[in-house]
C-alpha cells in the first residue's frame, strides 16, 4: 500500500513539474535586426509571422545592449549568459589577446576535429572560450542532463555559444553546403544530419535564383534598387534578379549565406532536428537555440535601406509563420515558449548620411593603425604600437622598456593624439576603465572589457562613424542604432502585452531561468523582465 502511494506521489510530482515548464523552449536570434524593421516593414508582413508574435505575445520595444562592441559573438553569449563580455569573456568575434599576444577567434578549438570530411578548418570549434554558464547549461543541470539542448545557425558562433558547454549538439553551415559539428559534441554526426546533407537542400534555391517576393511597388519603404550605397553581391551589380546558379559555379555553397534562402534552409534543418531528436515530445523540457545569420550578411552587403534587406525580412516573416505552424502541430500550441531577439542592430550607411548633409564618414582600420604607428615614431622615435584591433590599442611593453620610455607618458601621448582625430569621441586607458565612473560611454566600454584580453587603451568613435567600407553597413558602437533590438516573448504562459520601458539584453537569460524555475546562469546580474511575471 505504501509503495503504491509512493508511486502515485512521485507521478503527481512529475506531473506538476511538467506543468511548471514548457515542453520546448526556442530561443531565436535574428542577426543584425533593428527594432525599427518591425515598424517599417509591418504593413507588408503576413498575419502569421512577426505580427502573430507581437499581437499574441509580449513585445519589449526598448530593449538595448549595455556594452560595446556590439558584435555577433558577444551578442549571442550575452543573451544566453545574462552577462556582459567583461564577465563571460567573449569580447569580440575575433580579437588580439593581450596576454597570449596572438589572434583568437571566439569558438576556435584546436583540440577538436570536424565530424564532416572536407570541412577540417570550419569544424574545429567548441565553446571552450566561453567563461560562464548559459541558461541552456542550467537547464541541462536542472533536468539531470535529460533535457536536450541543440544549437543551430549558419554561423558557428551563432550555434555554439547559445548552446553552451553541456549541449547535446551544435550544428552550423559551411561552404560545402553541409551542416557540420565537431568532436566536442560526439564521435559521429547523427545519421539524420548526414541524410539532410546528402539531399543538398540548398541547390533548389540556387537554381531558382533571387528575385523579389512581391511587386517592386511594395518596397517603397526602401531606397531604389541598385543605389549608390549598396555593395556588390559576389562582384555582381546590386539589382534584381540575382543569378545565384552562376554565383555558385564561380564560388561555393557559402554564397547561400548572403541570400534570404540561408534562413529557409536553416528553418528546414531546425524542423528536421525537432522531428529526429524528438524535441518537445516528453515532459522533460528541451531547448532549441536557433540563430538566423543571413540577415547579417545581407545587411553588411547592402545596408539597412536596401530593397534586398526588406525582401529578406518579408521572406523571413513567412519562414517564421511556417515554423510557428510546425510547432503548433508537432509540439502543441501551449507547450512551447519562444523568445526572439537580435545579437545587435546596425548603423545607417555613412555615405547616405553624408549625402544628406550629416558630416560623418567611414573609417578604414588600416588607416587608423598606420596613423598610430606614424605618431609613435614621430613622438617617441620608435614604434611602440603592438596592435590596433577594433577599438583596442595594444602597446609593445618590451619596446617601451628597452627604449627607456615612461608608460604613463606614452599613454597620455597616444590619448592626446587620438583626440585630434575627427572620428574620436572618447579615449580611455585600462586604469580608467577598471576604475569605472559615471561617464555614459565608459559604462559601455567597461561592460565589454576584460583586462586579460583587451588592449591597454580603448577608444570610441563619434556617433554615425563606422569602421567599414563606403557601401553597406556595420555595427559595434554603443549608440542606439546598434543597441536597440527587438525582444518578443510568445507561447507558454506568456500574456499579451508590450513595454516601452528601457530594458537591457542581460535580462533575457535570468528571465527565462525564472520562468523555467531553474538556477540562474552563474555570472548574470539577475535582473529580470518583471512584466512577464505579472498576473492578468
Amino acid at each position: 500500500m505504501k509503495k503504491a502511494i509512493s508511486i502515485i506521489l512521485i507521478t503527481l510530482v512529475i506531473s506538476i513539474q511538467a506543468q511548471e515548464r514548457p515542453k520546448l523552449v526556442i530561443g531565436i536570434v535574428v542577426d543584425q535586426m533593428k527594432m525599427e524593421y518591425l515598424y517599417r516593414f509591418n504593413a507588408d508582413f503576413s498575419e502569421n509571422g512577426f505580427k502573430r508574435l507581437m499581437s499574441n505575445g509580449y513585445t519589449f520595444h526598448n530593449m538595448h545592449y549595455n556594452y560595446m562592441p556590439t558584435y555577433t559573438a558577444p551578442g549571442h553569449a550575452s543573451i544566453y549568459t545574462g552577462a556582459t563580455p567583461s564577465m563571460h569573456g567573449i569580447v569580440s568575434n575575433e580579437w588580439f589577446h593581450n596576454t597570449l599576444k596572438k589572434e583568437v577567434y571566439c569558438t576556435d578549438d584546436e583540440s577538436v576535429t570536424t565530424l564532416v570530411p572536407g570541412t577540417e578548418k570550419e569544424g574545429k570549434m567548441s565553446p571552450k572560450n566561453l567563461q560562464s554558464s548559459t541558461v541552456t547549461d542550467e537547464l541541462k543541470l536542472a533536468t539531470n542532463f535529460k533535457g536536450k539542448v541543440i544549437g543551430i545557425s549558419i554561423k558557428d558562433r551563432g550555434a555554439i555559444l547559445p548552446a553552451g558547454h553541456f549541449a547535446d549538439w551544435a550544428f552550423w553551415y559551411c561552404k560545402t553546403g553541409e551542416f557540420i559539428s565537431s568532436s566536442f559534441y560526439g564521435e559521429k554526426i547523427p545519421s539524420w544530419v548526414d541524410d539532410f546533407n546528402k539531399e543538398k537542400n540548398y541547390l533548389p534555391y540556387f537554381n531558382k535564383g533571387w528575385d523579389l517576393l512581391k511587386p517592386i511597388a511594395t518596397y517603397n519603404e526602401s531606397l531604389p534598387d541598385s543605389n549608390a550605397y549598396e555593395g556588390k553581391l559576389y562582384k555582381k551589380a546590386p539589382n534584381f534578379p540575382y543569378n545565384l546558379k552562376e554565383m555558385l559555379a564561380d564560388n561555393d555553397a557559402g554564397v547561400l549565406r548572403v541570400t534570404p534562402f540561408g534562413n529557409d534552409v536553416l528553418a528546414n534543418f531546425a524542423m528536421k532536428a525537432i522531428e529526429k531528436e524528438n524535441l518537445g515530445k516528453d515532459d522533460v523540457t528541451d531547448f532549441l537555440a536557433l540563430s538566423f545569420s543571413s540577415t547579417d550578411y545581407i545587411g553588411h552587403t547592402f545596408g539597412p535601406r536596401s530593397v534586398e534587406i526588406q525582401d529578406t525580412y518579408l521572406r523571413l516573416d513567412l519562414t517564421i509563420a511556417e515554423f510557428l505552424n510546425y510547432l503548433d502541430k508537432t509540439v502543441g500550441k501551449n507547450n512551447y515558449l519562444i523568445f526572439m531577439t537580435a545579437d545587435h542592430a546596425c548603423a545607417e550607411n555613412v555615405t547616405h548620411l553624408k549625402d544628406n548633409k550629416y558630416q560623418v564618414t567611414n573609417i578604414n582600420y588600416k588607416d587608423v593603425s598606420a596613423d598610430l604607428k606614424a605618431f609613435s615614431k614621430t613622438a617617441f622615435g620608435v614604434d611602440v604600437l603592438l596592435k590596433y584591433d577594433s577599438y583596442n590599442v595594444h602597446f609593445d611593453k618590451d619596446a617601451i622598456k628597452t627604449n627607456g620610455l615612461d608608460m604613463t607618458k606614452v599613454k597620455q601621448g597616444f590619448k592626446d593624439f587620438l583626440y585630434t582625430k575627427d572620428y574620436v569621441k572618447r579615449v580611455y586607458n585600462q586604469e580608467e576603465i577598471l576604475a569605472g565612473g559615471t561617464d555614459f560611454l565608459l559604462h559601455f566600454v567597461a561592460n565589454g572589457y576584460d583586462p586579460t584580453q583587451n588592449g591597454d587603451m580603448y577608444f570610441v568613435y563619434k556617433p554615425g562613424y563606422i569602421e567599414y567600407g563606403a557601401t553597406g553597413t556595420s555595427h559595434g558602437s554603443p549608440y542606439t542604432y546598434d543597441t536597440n533590438v527587438p525582444l518578443l516573448f510568445y507561447g507558454w504562459k506568456i500574456n499579451k502585452g508590450e513595454s516601452y520601458d528601457k530594458k537591457v539584453i542581460t535580462q533575457i537569460a535570468p528571465t527565462v531561468s525564472q520562468l523555467l524555475k531553474i538556477t540562474l546562469p552563474n555570472v548574470t546580474d539577475s535582473e529580470v523582465l518583471t512584466e512577464l511575471f505579472e498576473k492578468k
